[in-house]
């Protein structure tokens, strides 16, 4: 990655096509409907040979107060502060704007660089509004069309002067975007979070929760937009940080309310977007609100993460509003075993994303949640386990013939798997089955991390059986031979 490219203009331009079409994937929510995109979004660019960091913004609005608009507008002209080139868009069928004019003057004073395109000029609809581009004295436009990919070759060759002058420059890597968990039995100093590959932590919740301010906290900077709106935010934003010292990419998602309630495409695209982001994380923190918690979906949320697979962190936000602190904790608490029995054990801290109070108890727990999520035990040890666990309440016999679960062993971790070869599993009870998991959970220390356990019906056939005749036969066969008396004696 050689320099950063912020794509900026008014809203409904068709910056998140070009955003998607230069990342190679549909990661930004498009709509017909103006105003869509809210935070900064970045991606890996590529055109071409070229590789770079590509950030879409919220169209820029001639507001200049605290409203939302006002608050979008100064988080885009951070981003043409930041960036090292700005690609300013203009709708082609529309023609130059009063609007355009005025952003026009600011790229001027402010950007570092600028290219001005002219897109949706595919056809003779957009000609003139290309001409009249001219006139916003920031060079020739480069005529574009964002949705069937015309004009790229012309924006390729706009970068290539400037990719080689940025070459030297020693820019942040673009962040890792879409991938996917790891499943499988990986080494026990893969899993640790480094640099190259940073914990994935998505934070989830009801709108207004605290989620976009929580993460401004950890940053230590107003990265994302906040304000007292609910649904402000609507992209799944990633952003990469350290957070207390741990290398984090950090997933921002837009508030989930009750299914009835969502009758704006948008807010399905962004709901989709969120529960896209949870199945890329590792850990998941489902943010409540401390006055109102544990709402219905609050618990809907929590269940989807756990279904997911996902070590989940439960983070309860607005403490520093609460008075009576230890009986609301013990609220908490009591709820939370009562109403989330599938997430028994799991960590349950309290926060202040306003004050930043709680952010220590909330580190410590996502290392933890995902330190046991990555647990692995050995197959001897879980044999001995199951031994003592049939021991002490004995599997059921059905028709007078007794279950046998025969041996256990770890198959996956991220979350922890285990398989256990049985008979006649398909008459093996589920409160068996829950008995196991809490044993599991209790026994190895796996509080709050999804098991995943199955039971594979092997009837009266015994693993080690051919693996014993074959040393039996062996046996017999060299006994045989040191009996015979060699030839010619």
């Amino acid at each position: 990655m050689t320099f950063t490219l912020a794509i900026v203009g008014r809203p409904n331009v068709g910056k998140s096509t070009l955003f998607n079409r230069l990342v190679g994937k549909r990661l930004a929510l498009v709509d017909d409907q103006p105003g869509v995109t809210r935070d900064l979004r970045e991606g890996q660019g590529r055109l071409g040979d070229l590789r770079f960091i590509v950030v879409d913004s919220a169209g820029l609005e001639m507001a200049e107060d605290d409203s939302l608009q006002g608050r979008m507008r100064r988080l885009t002209e951070r981003a043409v502060d930041e960036a090292d080139v700005c690609l300013f868009i203009i709708d082609a069928r529309v023609g130059v704007t009063a609007a355009d004019e005025y952003f026009a003057d600011i790229l001027r004073k402010r950007a570092k660089h600028v290219i001005l395109a002219a897109n949706k000029a595919e056809g003779r609809a957009g000609e003139a509004g290309a001409i009249e581009a001219y006139a916003l004295g920031l060079g020739e436009p480069l005529r574009i069309s964002a949705e069937h990919g015309e004009g790229m070759d012309d924006l390729y060759r706009a970068l290539v002067p400037l990719a080689e002058g940025f070459e030297a420059q020693n820019v942040q890597q673009a962040p890792e975007t879409d991938v996917a968990v790891e499943d499988g039995d990986e080494e026990a100093e893969d899993w640790r979070p480094s640099e190259r590959k940073p914990l994935q932590i998505a934070v989830i919740g009801r709108p207004n929760a605290g989620k976009s301010t929580l993460i401004n906290r950890i940053l230590g900077e107003d990265r994302l937009l906040t304000g007292p709106e609910a649904g402000i935010t609507r992209d799944s934003i990633s952003v990469g940080t350290t957070f207390m010292g741990t290398p984090v990419r950090i997933f921002d998602t837009a508030g989930m309310r009750k299914k009835a309630r969502v009758t704006d495409k948008v807010e399905k695209l962004s709901v989709a977007d969120g529960l896209r982001a949870v199945r890329f994380a590792e850990v998941v923190v489902v943010l409540l609100d401390v006055g109102i918690p544990f709402e219905q979906q609050d618990l809907r949320i929590a269940d989807f993460a756990e279904s997911e697979g996902r070590a989940v962190v439960v983070a309860a936000n607005k403490w520093d509003l609460e008075e009576d602190k230890p009986e609301k904790l013990k609220e908490l608490r009591e709820a939370f075993e009562r109403l989330l029995p599938q997430l028994k054990g799991a960590p349950l801290v309290t926060v202040s994303a306003r004050t930043g109070k709680g952010l220590d108890r909330l580190h410590a727990a996502i290392l933890r949640a995902h330190e046991v999520w990555n647990r692995r035990v050995s197959t001897a040890r879980l044999n001995q386990w199951l031994s003592a666990m049939t021991e002490a309440h004995p599997t059921p016999a059905p028709g007078g013939r007794r279950i046998r679960l025969r041996y256990i062993t770890q198959v996956k971790t991220r979350p922890p798997a285990f398989v256990i070869m049985a008979t006649h599993t398909d008459k093996l009870p589920d409160s068996y089955a829950r008995y196991l998991v809490n044993g599991l959970r209790q026994d190895f220390d796996m509080p709050g991390t999804p098991i995943r356990l199955t039971f594979r019906d092997q009837g009266s056939k015994n693993p080690y059986k051919d693996k014993a005749n074959k040393i039996n036969q062996s046996g017999a066969l060299s006994k045989h031979k040191h009996r015979q008396k060699p030839k010619g004696a």
